[in-house]
């Protein structure tokens, strides 16, 4: 199962009010696991940055000026991504902005269906919680000493990455290699089964077998037979 983990930086709060998206950031999992394949590119919006977003990514107008737009890079993104299932933190933020992207370009916008949204993860798995990716990192002691000074879609796609392998239960979710040394029990991961030795069974009834050889006679082409 591939999917994309992905984060976004932008202009402001609403693509309704003409603010762009200013960065893409994107990791690869494969059946849950990183597999080392990024997708970062900065992007001109074509417009002024607002301070109050650049206090938070510390991306300036006058950076910003010197790469492609996004009509330069959309390809290669939808390249990328592929047909993956994207993993997003408040995907409808994130995917509203892409999709005033494509709707600019004349382009069909990505179903929202496509998104699992990491927020309504966390709120199910911890109710009342707060669900933003500073807590949730400082909940599974990932690092964000990173995110200290600016926030970066490739950055933050890489915690969300670590979160979210976290809120399915961890890197090997209900695999313990060595119960010896293997956590001790709570709410969220409950102790480890103990394994049984196998039952004893009695020698099989020959008549039982016999019986059993009549019936498989009467069918066509058995399994059993093959």
């Amino acid at each position: 199962m591939r999917e994309i983990v992905l984060d976004t930086e932008t202009t402001g709060l609403d693509p309704g009010q003409g603010h762009r998206v200013v960065e893409i950031g994107c990791i690869e999992l494969m059946n849950q696991i990183p597999t080392g394949r990024e997708f970062q590119k900065y992007v001109n919006p074509e417009r002024e940055m607002p301070e109050a977003a650049f206090r938070v990514h510390g991306l300036s107008s006058e950076f910003l000026a010197g790469h492609p737009i996004f009509a330069e890079i959309v390809e290669d993104f939808l390249a990328f991504v592929g047909d993956a299932r994207l993993v997003i933190h408040n995907a409808a933020f994130d995917l509203g902005f892409l999709n005033a992207e494509f709707t600019r370009l004349g382009m069909d916008p990505m179903p929202t269906e496509r998104a699992v949204d990491t927020v309504g993860l966390a709120r199910k798995r911890f109710p009342g919680a707060q669900a933003n990716l500073d807590a949730l990192c400082r909940r599974f002691n990932i690092s964000i000493e990173a995110r200290k000074d600016a926030h970066g879609a490739l950055l933050d796609a890489k915690l969300l990455a670590d979160v979210y392998l976290e809120l399915l239960g961890g890197r090997q979710p209900g695999l313990v290699l060595d119960t010896a040394s293997a956590p001790a029990a709570t709410p969220d991961r409950p102790a480890p089964s103990k394994a049984r030795p196998p039952r004893p069974h009695p020698p099989i009834d020959p008549e039982e077998l016999a019986r059993h050889e009549a019936m498989v006679a009467k069918l066509k082409n058995p399994i059993w037979k093959a």
